[in-house]
């Protein structure tokens, strides 16, 4: 998943934008931007800021070369998380996801991630 999809997406249970990325793993590649900055429009996630907050200093030629392979969506609004597995983040509605592989995943990166999610999130945490 690249940094830059956070600029469009909102929470699907709640609507709610933005979100706030968990990155856990990452990879590098060598890309270059070839657009105007800033790439994104309404919020740059690779800073956790609002664009109008970081103008032209954007860091889009460093962001765009990363691709996040593990990690977590986080709305902190309604406390719901959504997985980013092997690239692809897992932003299914609740009655879609899976209990057995939510919990296995908070399971393997419970100590990486913050308490809220880990025992508090939605739909599934490890308080249960």
């Amino acid at each position: 998943m690249k940094y830059r999809l956070m600029d469009i997406l909102a929470c699907p249970e709640c609507r709610n934008f933005p979100l706030k990325l968990i990155v856990l793993e990452r990879e590098e590649y060598d890309r270059k931007l070839e657009l105007k900055k800033p790439f994104c429009e309404l919020y740059c996630s690779f800073l956790d800021k609002n664009v109008k907050d970081v103008g032209d200093k954007a860091p889009c030629d460093k962001c765009i070369r990363y691709e996040i392979v593990t990690g977590v969506i986080y709305c902190t609004k309604c406390g719901r998380w959504y997985p980013i597995i092997n690239t692809i983040p897992r932003m299914l509605p609740d009655k879609h996801r899976k209990r057995k592989e939510d919990i296995a995943f908070l399971e393997k990166y419970k100590d990486k991630l913050p308490r809220e999610i880990v025992y508090e999130g939605k739909p599934f945490n490890l308080s249960e």
